[in-house]
C-alpha cells in the first residue's frame, strides 16, 4: 500500500507525483464541467483558467508514462514543467479571487460578449437573450472561497507535488 500512499512527501516517486497532478487536474475540470452542467455558468477568466488543465491533464499523464518506463531525466523535466504550469495557474487563480473580493479591476472584456446586431429590435432581442457573466460576480462560494480561489489552492497543491516528483526525478 506504501506505493501508492506514501508515508511523507521525502518519499513520494516522480511516477507518484504525476499520477496524482493527473487525477487531480482531471478531477478537478470534471468537477468544472459539472458545475457548469448544473446551471453556473463560467465568465471568461474562469474559462481561461482551464487552459492550465487542458495542457496539464494530458501532460501529467505522459509524464506518468515516462516515470513508469521511459527516461527519468525525462520525466523530471516534465514534472517541473508541470509545476510551472500549475503555478502560473495558482496565480492567475489569484487573479481572478482578487477581481472577485474587488482587490484591482477586472479586464475590460470580462463583459460577455454581442454579436453585431443589424437592427435595433435585433440589438433588443440579444438584450432578451444573452445572459452576461461578470468576472467579478462569485457564482458560489465553497467553505469561504469561490471557485477561482480553489483553483489557486488546488493549483498551488499540485505544483508543490510536482516539485517533489521532479526533485527526486
Amino acid at each position: 500500500m506504501q506505493v501508492i500512499f506514501p508515508r511523507s512527501p521525502q518519499d513520494i516517486t516522480p511516477l507518484q507525483a504525476a499520477l496524482g497532478v493527473f487525477v487531480m487536474a482531471f478531477a478537478t475540470i470534471a468537477g468544472a464541467w459539472v458545475f457548469e452542467w448544473v446551471g453556473y455558468a463560467p465568465c471568461e477568466l474562469c474559462l481561461m483558467q482551464r487552459w492550465a488543465y487542458y495542457a496539464g491533464a494530458p501532460l501529467a499523464a505522459l509524464t506518468a508514462i515516462f516515470a513508469a518506463r521511459g527516461p527519468q531525466r525525462l520525466a523530471g523535466a516534465l514534472l517541473w514543467l508541470l509545476a510551472l504550469v500549475f503555478a502560473a495557474s495558482m496565480v492567475f487563480g489569484l487573479y481572478h479571487a482578487g477581481v472577485e473580493w474587488g482587490f484591482w479591476p477586472g479586464p475590460a472584456g470580462c463583459t460577455g460578449a454581442l454579436t453585431r446586431a443589424d437592427s435595433m429590435q435585433d440589438f433588443l432581442k440579444q438584450l432578451e437573450t444573452t445572459k452576461v457573466v461578470r468576472c467579478d460576480a462569485v457564482a458560489i462560494r465553497i467553505l469561504g472561497l469561490s471557485l477561482a480561489g480553489w483553483n489557486a489552492v488546488l493549483s498551488a497543491v499540485m505544483a508543490a507535488l510536482a516539485l517533489v516528483g521532479a526533485r527526486r526525478a
